[in-house]
Order: C-alpha cells, then sequence, then structure tokens
C-alpha cells in the first residue's frame, strides 16, 4: 500500500553494548501497548508499525569494514494523518507504562526523531 500524504514518525537510536538489553525490553513492552491502544480507522489511524535492530556499521557504505559493537534501534510508525502523532504522543506520555523508561533509556542513546514528517514518495 502506498502511502504518500500520510504521515511518518521515525526514530533511529544506536545504543552501545550495555544499552540494548534495555532497548529490547522497551520494544517488548510498547509494540503491545501500541496494538491495544491505538486507532486502526480513522483521521488517526496508525497504518504501520516497524521496529528493526542490526549491527551499526563502522562504514554504512562498505559492510565489509566491520561493526562498531553498537546496535541501531529504528520505530517507523507511519500515521493517516498528524492527528495520529498527536494522539501517540499524548497516550505515550499518559498511558504506556514504560515512557519514563524509555526516556531515560533514549538519553543514554545517540538518537535521532523525525517526528511527523509528511511521505512525498512510496510504492506499494
Amino acid at each position: 500500500m502506498a502511502h504518500v500524504g500520510k504521515i511518518q514518525l521515525i526514530f533511529t537510536i544506536t545504543a552501545t553494548p550495555e544499552l540494548v538489553t534495555e532497548g529490547d525490553r522497551l520494544f517488548a513492552s510498547h509494540a503491545p501497548w501500541i496494538e491495544s491502544t491505538h486507532h486502526r480507522t480513522g483521521d488517526k489511524a496508525l497504518l504501520s508499525y516497524n521496529v528493526s535492530k542490526a549491527p551499526e556499521l563502522k562504514n554504512p557504505l562498505d559492510p565489509s569494514a566491520g561493526v562498531t559493537g553498537s546496535t541501531c534501534f529504528v520505530l517507523n510508525e507511519i500515521y493517516e494523518s498528524e492527528a495520529g502523532v498527536a494522539d501517540h504522543f499524548a497516550m505515550a506520555m499518559s498511558g504506556w507504562s514504560e515512557f519514563a523508561a524509555f526516556v531515560e533509556w533514549l538519553g543514554k542513546c545517540k538518537t535521532a526523531v523525525v517526528p511527523a514528517a509528511t511521505i512525498i514518495k512510496s510504492l506499494w
């Protein structure tokens, strides 16, 4: 399904080895919370939810250069509109029991966040 015009939320998180277990724990809690709370239809609908995890490469354009020892987590959520992103953050702050721990963990990791980007190209 193409998502042109929809809104994408992306976190890229690079965790050092001692922080990976906490990331795994947090995302194990996050997915079921998302599934049980988020809208599936309408203006606030969550259309896609993915968390991926891979070793951080020393040179992303040359995998043969090896890994750094850190781990990259990527959280990618696609919403029908910005109302879904706003709803997501409001629910997370008030209802996800691990929200404070997630924020604390993010503060220990190298993190980049794009909270609400309009998708301009999308296939399938």
